[in-house]
């Protein structure tokens, strides 16, 4: 995905454009044969957005070609070699963004005065983002968790370094044991400096964080106040300088720790909503108290698709080709919960089997 969707960004992306704001949708592969069509599928989508702009009397020529410029300067951007699930291709006149999204999206072509962002926001809801701080005496980095996934920050200070080696007493410091260099102020220094890029980031971009080090430095992170707001220690070290394949590969069971704490947590809250009647279950129901604002917590089963349309206040099956078709609809009721600030959680398939895989506690 982009870097971060961040609520700057997503009203960015929201605010109304002249018409036509063309939106391009595609579900994409990572590997495989099917992966090696996703161009094919592209070039197919673009070449319909095209013919839809040409039969718009609404659109100039002048309009059209600035907009085709903008929607071919998106695909020349498009790397395979970082496909994920999804892929999102936002284009008007003069400017034009590419979003991959660990999300399956539905193949589609939008023409509005703005772009659509529901299938961003519900694949940002649905990574779990996180932040992973690996620290050790000389190198403190950050890790840009999200799903499976896991990635350097290189921006806001970090990495942050420094040379042990300088001056001669902390190298003297170093023969002793390894504890000794934690207790030294330079490094005592160092490490305060971390803290504060940290605080610098969450303040914009909060998020669950881990903090990885030996026994030594997570003790000192915890006396300058790190542990307070939330962080959770990791003893392990050897990750500042590690690789993104060795970082994933120690969070794999911290992050199993937490789904499934998650999920207990979900569902004592959706049985603590039934006993005092604020409890919906299945689409049709969560649907419409979401557009209702009346959602406080949204649990949904990740993998959970359905295309519907609406029919008398309700929401029925319908083909994928039916022109009042939502294709989205689940993506659309996360996006609604989260804009009345709802607390949307996605548990794994079949958790929410008796509930028609969607379920919602309300505020009243």
């Amino acid at each position: 995905m982009h870097p971060c969707l961040t609520p700057d960004t997503l009203a960015g992306l929201r605010r109304p454009r002249p018409y036509p704001a063309v939106t391009v949708l595609l579900p994409t592969h990572r590997t495989g044969p099917e992966a090696a069509q996703d161009a094919v599928r592209l070039r197919g989508l673009v070449a319909e957005a095209e013919q839809r702009l040409r039969a718009d009397p609404a659109v100039t020529g002048e309009r059209r070609a600035e907009v085709m410029a903008a929607l071919d300067r998106a695909v020349a951007e498009v790397d395979p070699a970082r496909a994920e699930d999804g892929l999102a291709l936002f284009a008007a006149p003069g400017e034009h963004q590419v979003w991959t999204l660990a999300r399956p999206v539905p193949a589609r072509v939008v023409l509005s005065d703005t772009f659509v962002t529901r299938n961003l926001v519900a694949a940002h809801a649905a990574e779990h983002p996180y932040w992973l701080l690996a620290v050790a005496a000389d190198r403190v980095t950050l890790w840009d968790g999200r799903a499976a996934d896991v990635t350097e920050h290189t921006a806001d200070d970090f990495p942050l370094t420094r040379d042990l080696d300088d001056p001669d007493v902390e190298r003297k410091e170093r023969i002793g044991d390894v504890p000794s260099t934690f207790r030294s102020e330079r490094t005592r220094g160092f490490l305060r400096e971390a803290a504060r890029a940290m605080s610098g980031i969450l303040a914009v971009h909060p998020r669950p964080v881990y903090v990885a080090g030996e026994a030594a430095a997570l003790s000192l992170l915890d006396e300058l106040g790190m542990f307070t707001e939330g962080a959770t220690p990791v003893p392990h070290g050897g990750l500042a300088g590690g690789t993104a394949a060795r970082v994933r590969q120690a969070m794999v069971p911290l992050l199993a720790a937490r789904e499934e704490a998650q999920l207990d947590t979900t569902l004592r809250d959706l049985d603590d909503a039934r006993g005092h009647q604020r409890f919906a279950a299945g689409l049709d129901e969560v649907w419409r108290h979401a557009v209702e604002g009346r959602v406080r917590l949204l649990a949904v089963e990740d993998t959970y698709r359905a295309t519907v349309r609406e029919a008398g206040g309700h929401l029925v099956p319908a083909a994928a080709d039916d022109l009042d078709a939502h294709e989205d609809i689940v993506d659309e009721v996360v996006e609604h919960a989260l804009e009345t600030g709802a607390g949307v959680r996605f548990v794994p398939p079949d958790a929410l089997a008796g509930h028609g895989r969607i379920a919602a506690a309300l505020r009243y």
